[in-house]
């Protein structure tokens, strides 16, 4: 009796426990800014963090084999994947020195709910754009670097990445997975053969991409004009004022800083504290995230 007593209780409490869970996410669906300013109000965050508090990242190389360069980044349950692939092409008549460097982000309806099948989201489309801004401005390739001879060959180097899994701060895994799939590129020996007007490649001699500073990204959530929140969720995002990232290079420099959103009480103040608090995190945490990779 004892026993079937005990296992009707355990039973109950599991039921109750259940029903719990649904309310409240019930209520998270159906409220989510009074749901998210409930956990603030605490000074903690849905998923269990400070509001100054990172997730986990991680970053591996090298693990496409097709691609001349690839990087697979974690940031918590975001994932990015990302391929360099390596064409040859005439340089622009106006810089005939230089190559050419094409990123691009796709957010594919696997990755998350909030994506559709067809062409690229608006989001996607301002993502790419702002990490070509940032790969062209902290010289992580010099698109010199890519010529291969004066106004005749030069390398185009397509870095595509492809979330796979969306939690939010895209832009963040997908900066790391850029640049380490940079970092890990090589590329067939060219010579470029005058009388025939042709450029060929060795396949026997591979040469590591000539890489500059490597850049890393922190971004912040600023939310109901009060609330500073580092790395923001793909639940805390739709309710930001406005998302701050700030670009630092891997010898600690400030690269840029960058605000998409509306403007906030105290702005100078505000962007302050993003420096100081990624300059933290970049020592603490990523001051050697590449060279681990």
């Amino acid at each position: 009796m004892a026993a079937a007593a005990a296992a009707v209780s355990s039973t109950s409490s599991s039921g109750a426990t259940e029903q719990d869970a649904l309310k409240a996410l019930t209520f998270q669906r159906l409220h989510p800014k009074t749901y998210l300013e409930r956990f603030l109000a605490e000074n903690v965050r849905p998923d269990g963090r400070d509001l100054d508090e990172w997730r986990d990242v991680s970053v591996n190389v090298g693990s496409i084999s097709t691609a001349d360069g690839s990087a697979l980044v974690r940031l918590g349950s975001t994932t990015v994947v990302c391929g360099v692939k390596a064409e040859i092409a005439e340089p622009e008549l106006d810089r005939p020195l230089e190559g050419f460097l094409v990123p691009n982000l796709d957010l594919p309806a696997i990755c998350s709910p909030k994506f559709k099948p067809g062409p690229p989201t608006d989001e996607a489309q301002v993502l790419s754009d702002r990490l070509n801004e940032v790969l062209i401005s902290s010289g992580v390739v010099s698109t010199k670097s890519l010529c291969i001879e004066h106004g005749k060959a030069a390398w185009v180097l397509y870095v595509d990445a492809t979330c796979i899994n969306y939690d939010g701060n895209a832009f963040d895994a997908t900066l790391l997975a850029m640049v380490a799939a940079l970092k890990n590129t090589t590329l067939p020996k060219p010579t470029y053969h005058e009388e025939t007007k042709r450029t060929i490649c060795s396949r026997t001699v591979r040469e590591p991409l000539q890489c500059g500073p490597l850049p890393t990204s922190y971004s912040f959530g600023i939310f109901d004009g009060t609330h500073l929140l580092a790395d923001p969720t793909s639940f805390e995002e739709p309710l930001l004022d406005t998302t701050v990232s700030v670009v630092v290079d891997e010898s600690g420099g400030l690269t840029s800083v960058m605000q998409l959103g509306l403007g906030v009480v105290g702005a100078d103040d505000v962007l302050n504290k993003c420096i100081d608090a990624a300059m933290i995190c970049w020592r603490t945490t990523r001051k050697d995230i590449y060279g681990a990779s």
